[in-house]
């Protein structure tokens, strides 16, 4: 096998823990010895052992003079775990392919020095495109301090996400439904604004068949009209929070706290969505999944406050001005000043498309 092969193994690895290891990054290791894999290792937790120690481990005496692929940089410093640096040191680690170095000022090119002045080999950018993509989500938090943030929505051909009633089930398939799950499942919170609340009383839940993560409940609210029987309020199976203006009932917030509500006051009557995000990444949440209605969707797009759309097109048609679209607001004036986006991934699920879009940088843009 190539090397490239061997690091889209410790690539697949990782990839199947997203979701479970947040707020640190999915991580994938093999050790390879005269030809054969001798160890594999993934980081399953935060907490828990790193990838790098799982491989060594499973690799027994087999580790001395191996080579290993690891799709992030072994960290070289002491946190919850022993720095996986100095374990491949101590196990004779022949040489190392890192698919990409970390950016958490942490590590930053502290673990790759620590093993080159080791006499540990060490080729950096092995498949670098996917480990990037891999954790895009932990890299744009380590960086910014704030959630990587998707916009979900399920629409029509023509760009309806209800009917005029505000009717919306079901759009789509039950294949791109079961796909939101995986997706719940990949995030650290879910974010919607009241309407949506108020319209379909969600329980914002992960149901997949093979069981997943539930991500935490985030209400847009600047009013508290949440209702107390609100499926956000009665079910327990994860948090919710909900942001609310400083114009708020005293009465109904304390009523909601009793209840186990988290309720963060924002400084103004209204909601800033920029200003959630800066106070999600400060409770050290990585990743937001928006399922909003159009004006939740209108508010992070206008303030580009967003990483990238999933859309789920089914196809149908539902026609008609009053019903809703994607993304509500005033819109701009002239087309020029719409979001320009790149597509990135087509994929057809059941009778639908599954369409991802993220920003294209100022470069392209201008």
């Amino acid at each position: 096998m190539k090397d490239c092969e061997y690091m889209n193994i410790a690539i697949s690895l990782a990839r199947a823990t997203l979701g479970q290891t947040s707020p640190n990054p999915s991580v994938g290791a093999v050790l390879v010895k005269d030809g054969r894999l001798v160890g594999t290792g993934v980081h399953f937790k935060a907490g828990k052992p790193h990838a790098e120690v799982h491989a060594i481990q499973s690799a027994g005496d087999d580790a001395k003079g191996a080579v290993m692929y690891v799709t992030l940089e072994p960290c070289s410093h002491y946190g919850k775990t022993p720095p996986c640096a100095e374990l491949m040191i101590q196990s004779e680690i022949k040489k190392v392919f890192i698919a990409t170095l970390d950016p958490n000022p942490l590590v930053a090119g502290k673990g790759l020095e620590k093993l080159v002045h080791a006499g540990i080999e060490a080729e950096v950018g092995l498949c670098k495109k996917e480990a990037l993509q891999l954790n895009e989500k932990f890299f744009h938090y380590i960086q910014t301090n704030t959630p990587f943030v998707t916009i979900k929505a399920a629409i029509s051909f023509d760009g309806k996400t209800a009917a005029k009633t505000g009717d919306s089930k079901w759009i789509t398939s039950l294949e791109s439904r079961q796909d939101v799950h995986n997706l719940r499942h990949e995030h650290d919170g879910i974010l919607v604004g009241i309407n949506t609340i108020l319209q379909d009383n969600p329980l914002l839940t992960t149901r997949r068949p093979q069981g997943g993560k539930n991500p935490i409940r985030i209400v847009l609210d600047s009013e508290l009209k949440i209702p107390t029987s609100a499926n956000v309020i009665q079910d327990r199976s994860t948090e919710t929070i909900i942001f609310t203006g400083n114009h708020f009932n005293i009465e109904r917030k304390k009523e909601l706290e009793d209840l186990g509500i988290t309720i963060i006051i924002l400084d103004k009557p209204y909601i800033e969505v920029t200003e959630v995000l800066k106070k999600l990444g400060a409770r050290k949440l990585m990743s937001v999944l928006v399922e909003g209605g159009s004006e939740i969707h209108a508010s992070f797009i206008a303030d580009n406050a967003f990483q990238q759309i999933i859309a789920y097109i089914a196809p149908k048609i539902i026609g008609g001005k009053k019903a809703l679209p994607f993304v509500g607001g005033l819109g701009p004036e002239f087309i020029k000043d719409g979001k320009n986006l790149q597509f990135t991934a087509v994929e057809q699920l059941g009778r639908d498309l599954k369409i991802t879009a993220k920003p294209l940088n100022k470069e392209e843009n201008e």
